[in-house]
């Protein structure tokens, strides 16, 4: 069995939440990354997603086995239970992932920068959302 994944896992200024570089969804990226060293059950998921409902977790865990980067075995015991694993095309990914989360850390600056810009008012009209 696996450590148990941080409550803190994913802070709320993590360079993955700042990244304009996405893979899949909002989440998809982080799931991804908790299930790096190996299998987790949907409930071990929720500790470090903490700001995800049940319902898009669920989404996003379908999104990625559609996708082939996740399994889910489901075991037939007294109490069901369900794991999620990265296949090897998902563990592909954590390279990638680990690139862009460094770029995004080196310009974490110019990207909070350019955010704020874009959401101050210019000559006193807001942006339009």
């Amino acid at each position: 069995m696996s450590e148990p994944l941080a409550p803190d896992m994913f802070d709320e200024l993590c360079p993955s939440a700042l990244s304009p570089i996405r893979f899949g969804d909002k989440w998809a990226g982080m799931i991804i990354r908790c299930l790096e060293h190996g299998p987790r059950r949907f409930s071990e998921l929720r500790i470090p997603l903490r700001g995800i409902t049940a319902k898009v977790l669920t989404q996003s865990l379908r999104g990625l086995e559609r996708d082939g980067l996740v399994s889910r075995t489901a075991y037939d015991e007294a109490v069901q239970r369900v794991e999620y694993e990265l296949t090897p095309l998902g563990r592909s990914l954590l390279g990638p992932m680990a690139v862009a989360c460094a770029w995004a850390e080196k310009h974490w600056e110019e990207l909070l920068d350019a955010r704020e810009a874009y959401e101050t008012p210019v000559s006193g009209f807001g942006r339009a959302g």
